[in-house]
């Protein structure tokens, strides 16, 4: 886990939030001089927590080294208040309405499984929730990108 200070953990937030702010905006939000800003951003970057200079966070770089696949069986009626109340979990990164098996899956992060576990628990306690299946991720081979179809779209130098 990457030594995170409380400016850096503000930093990030940050990023997330407005993730083509810069450098001298966000040393004006957080008031402090654009180089302590521009310093604390290249850390973040040289250390990983920040993949490919861009805003995209590794979150097992700063401590939520467990991640999840969950399907969710839900009672159709209250869809809606199973999707409000999956949004007010902290541990939920994105959640879907799928078809097949299951009708929503969404992806969990946790510092560890005791973690994972409890908002598990969370989830299944959500109104309108049946049950759950849960994929634990042990290792990600390729991270979600957008660069490969973008290439498609550009055509070739003449």
């Amino acid at each position: 886990m990457a030594n995170l200070d409380p400016l850096d953990r503000r930093l990030l937030l940050e990023l997330v939030r407005d993730p083509r702010v810069q450098i001298s905006e966000l040393s004006e939000r957080l008031g402090i001089a654009r180089n302590t800003a521009q310093s604390h951003v290249r850390h973040l970057i040289r250390t990983g927590v920040i993949r490919n200079s861009g805003r995209d966070v590794d979150l097992a770089r700063i401590g939520y080294d467990v991640q999840a696949f969950v399907t969710i069986e839900v009672n159709h009626r209250e869809l809606d208040g199973v999707i409000s109340g999956l949004r007010t979990l902290p541990q939920v990164l994105e959640v879907h309405e799928i078809s097949g098996r299951g009708d929503v899956w969404c992806r969990l992060t946790a510092t560890d499984t005791q973690q994972l576990q409890q908002t598990l628990r969370s989830v299944l306690r959500i109104k309108g929730v049946i049950r759950t299946e849960t994929a634990l991720v042990l290792h990600e081979h390729i991270p979600y990108r957008t660069e490969t179809l973008l290439e498609k779209l550009v055509p070739p130098p003449a």
